[in-house]
């Protein structure tokens, strides 16, 4: 629903980390056992460059927005180093963080459902930072 209204960041999020989704699930239940030791690390590192692409995206949106994907990079970047460091901690980290990104994300829902619903700010979300435009004297204007 994200792209009819010209979301494409929403539209991106949700395509990309739906189809992760999937994969993973599929990758777990039928590949898992055939593949070398460190793949699936190097294949969540890469997430984790994806999604701090994606939290760079955000930096023109709103503040929660900005703290699920610098948390959703976090988890990633833990979960990575779990298998490609051999360090079972990171994984327990990895998984706190998670909840941590599902909790941020679940408040984000509630408020833009709340917020739109009653026409007003219930729950914040924390303002986007001022966009600024370069004119042609090279000097970053207000936008």
């Amino acid at each position: 629903m994200e792209m009819p209204r010209g979301n494409t960041f929403g539209f991106v999020a949700f395509c990309a980390y739906g189809a992760f989704w999937w994969a993973f699930a599929l990758f777990v239940q039928f590949f898992s056992a055939n593949v070398p030791t460190g793949f699936i690390g190097w294949w969540l590192a890469l997430w984790g460059v994806f999604s701090l692409v994606m939290w760079i995206g955000t930096l023109a949106l709103n503040r929660t927005l900005q703290a699920i994907f610098l948390v959703l990079v976090i988890t990633f970047f833990l979960l990575a180093g779990a298998d490609l460091l051999a360090m079972p901690v990171l994984k327990m980290l990895g998984g706190y963080m998670g909840l941590v990104t599902a909790i941020l994300a679940f408040y984000l829902a509630a408020a833009e459902i709340i917020n739109e619903t009653h026409g007003r700010t219930v729950l914040p979300i924390g303002a986007p930072a001022p966009r600024t435009v370069t004119g042609h004297t090279g000097l970053h204007q207000s936008a």
